[in-house]
C-alpha cells in the first residue's frame, strides 16, 4: 500500500519543518517589482565582485523584510550576521560585530530606527568610509584607535522609515518600500507552505486563508497553522472551506480578516459615539487595549479597508459605510 505523502499524528516531530522559508528570489511569493530591481543590483554587484550598495527596506511588520535579506546574502555567497536595533545598547557592541564582518558580508539590523543615537553615529564612517573610531582610556589618557573594516553591506528594516534620522537616511544608496500582498500572492504562499509541510489543502480553502490574512504573509502562515491544527484534531485528510470556515469561528476571525477586537472597536465608534470622530485614548479605554497597539497593530488594516477614517477630531466611521448598513 502506497504511503500517503502528507502529514500525520505519527509523523517524527525532528521530520517536520513547520514554515517554508524561500532560498532564491522565484522561490518568493510577491513584491514582483521588488525582486526584479533587488535581483539586479545583487547580480552586478556579484558581477563587480564588490559589496551590495547599502539598502534600506521599510514597510508595515511581516511582509518578508528578513528574508529578502536572507535570500540576498545567499545569491551573492556571502555571510549575513542578523541583528536588532534596540539590541545595540553599547557603541561596543556593534563595533564587535562591524568588526568580524568578512569582505562583503551583509549586516541586517532590524527595526534601525530605533539604534541609539550614540551607536547610530558610529555607522556613519563604517557605511560610507569602512572604519569606526574607538576611544580607549578616560580623561587625559584616552586615546582613539582606528580600526578598518572589511567592505560590507549594511541592510536597514523599519516600519517607521519618518523616525530614522536624516544623516542614516542619506547613507544608504538604495531604498525599497514593501507594499501588502495580492490575495494571489498570499494563496501562493499558504499552498507553498502546504506543499512543504506536506499538507493536503484545497485550492478553495488557501484563498479563503490567503484573503482573511490582511494583505501580510506572516499572518497568512498563522492562520494556516490553526487551521491544520483543527484538521489534524479532527482527523480531517484535506484542508476544506468548511474546515477553515470552523476553525476561523474558533480564531474569532471571519473571511475578510476582522478580529473580535476590530470588530468591538467599530461597533463602540458605530453605536456609542454614533460613527465618530471620538479620540483614540477614549478608544483605548473602552477596549482594555494600549493606544499604540490600537494605532500601530489594527488600525491600518482598518484603514486600508475603508472602514475607518482618522480626521484632526479623532477616529470615525466613513459615513458611506454607515449609510449602507455594512455589517461591522
Amino acid at each position: 500500500m502506497e504511503q500517503s505523502p502528507f502529514f500525520s499524528l505519527s509523523t517524527p516531530l525532528e521530520t517536520v519543518e513547520f514554515e517554508f522559508q524561500p532560498k532564491s528570489f522565484s522561490d518568493y511569493c510577491g513584491q514582483k517589482e521588488l525582486k526584479e530591481k533587488l535581483s539586479i543590483y545583487v547580480q552586478a554587484a556579484k558581477m563587480r565582485n564588490e559589496p551590495l550598495d547599502h539598502l534600506l527596506l521599510f514597510g508595515p511588520p511581516g511582509l518578508g523584510k528578513t528574508t529578502l535579506a536572507t535570500i540576498m546574502a545567499q545569491v551573492m555567497q556571502v555571510a549575513i550576521r542578523v541583528c536588532s536595533g534596540p539590541t545595540l545598547e553599547r557603541t561596543g557592541d556593534l563595533v564587535a560585530i562591524l568588526s568580524s564582518l568578512g569582505e562583503r558580508d551583509i549586516l541586517f539590523i532590524d527595526e534601525i530606527h530605533r539604534v541609539p543615537a550614540a551607536v547610530e553615529e558610529i555607522l556613519y564612517t563604517a557605511m560610507e568610509q569602512f572604519y569606526v573610531d574607538v576611544i580607549i582610556g578616560q580623561g587625559a589618557g584616552a586615546k582613539s584607535i582606528r580600526i578598518p573594516l572589511q567592505p560590507f553591506t549594511l541592510i536597514g528594516a523599519t516600519t517607521k522609515a519618518g523616525m530614522i534620522s536624516a544623516p542614516l537616511r542619506s547613507r544608504f544608496g538604495i531604498t525599497e518600500r514593501f507594499d501588502f500582498y495580492s490575495t494571489s500572492d498570499l494563496t501562493d504562499i499558504v499552498l507553498q507552505n502546504a506543499l512543504h509541510t506536506k499538507v493536503s489543502i484545497s485550492s478553495d480553502a488557501a484563498c479563503s486563508i490567503a484573503r482573511a490574512a490582511r494583505g501580510t504573509p506572516r499572518v497568512a502562515k498563522k492562520l494556516f497553522r490553526r487551521v491544520r491544527d483543527v484538521a489534524q484534531v479532527e482527523n480531517k485528510d484535506e484542508i476544506t472551506s468548511s474546515v477553515v470556515t470552523r476553525a476561523f469561528s474558533f480564531l474569532g476571525v471571519d473571511e475578510n480578516g476582522l478580529m473580535k477586537l476590530d470588530h468591538r472597536l467599530l461597533d463602540i465608534i458605530a453605536n456609542h459615539f454614533g460613527g465618530g470622530p471620538v479620540g483614540i485614548e477614549t478608544l483605548a479605554s473602552m477596549l482594555g487595549e494600549d493606544a499604540q497597539t490600537l494605532e500601530d497593530v489594527y488600525e491600518p488594516f482598518l484603514l486600508r479597508q475603508g472602514l475607518l477614517e482618522k480626521t484632526p477630531r479623532g477616529r470615525q466611521i466613513p459615513r458611506s459605510v454607515l449609510a449602507n448598513q455594512l455589517h461591522i
